[in-house]
């Protein structure tokens, strides 16, 4: 009996030695941050034609389009494409063209405003849009670094309009977390460049 109790102590002992000798490795190391994966459902997009000088085509993720008349001496009214879930709106802005001095006038305010966003920005890259089929010319910019708007545009026929836009989200610009959203609102800003025909 004492033996076998003796055998016992030592058989437990080693045990204990051998899972202290086992559970003593290298450190723990932490994981690396992870990302978040955002995944945005696949863009359709339909013709929106309301009573307006042009046709587009949005997005049927978007949520709302609101429309606001503004105040000007020639047509001029605003839209807002709103994406509930992504926490942005794509701003459109109409104005019929009276003449080539308001032309000017309208480019100008269009590459002033881009470049107001100069103070926070890391980069602005520049597109040239060209549709001569549908008599469409403008201009494309991408905003890089934590400016207030990612995106903004503006095209023309150069004789009666005149369209701007610009991307803004409801948060504090951070772009490494608004990256995605801003890179698939950008899709549908192009495809409204693209498919955009004058009445």
């Amino acid at each position: 009996m004492r033996l076998s109790a003796l055998f016992m102590k030592k058989t437990i002992v080693i045990l204990i030695s051998f899972i202290v000798l086992l559970s003593c490795g290298s450190d723990p190391i932490p994981k690396p941050n992870g990302y978040l994966r955002l995944e945005y459902p696949q863009a359709q997009y339909k013709t929106y034609d309301q009573d307006l000088p042009f046709t587009f085509d949005r997005n049927a993720q978007s949520d709302t389009i609101r429309f606001k008349p503004l105040k000007d001496d020639v047509e001029s009214f605003g839209l807002n494409i709103e994406y509930k879930k992504l926490k942005g709106t794509v701003y459109l802005t109409y104005k019929a063209i009276d003449g080539q001095e308001r032309l000017t006038k309208y480019l100008k305010n269009a590459q002033n405003f881009t470049q107001e966003h100069t103070k926070k920005a890391d980069a602005i890259e520049e597109v040239v849009w060209e549709n001569p089929v549908n008599k469409v010319y403008g201009m494309f910019y991408e905003v890089g670094g934590n400016a207030a708007s990612q995106s903004q545009f503006y095209i023309t026929d150069s004789i009666n309009h005149f369209l701007t836009g610009s991307l803004y989200f409801y948060a504090k610009p951070n772009y490494d977390s608004i990256l995605p959203a801003a890179h698939y609102l950008q899709k549908d800003i192009k495809r409204i460049m693209e498919s955009v025909e004058w009445k």
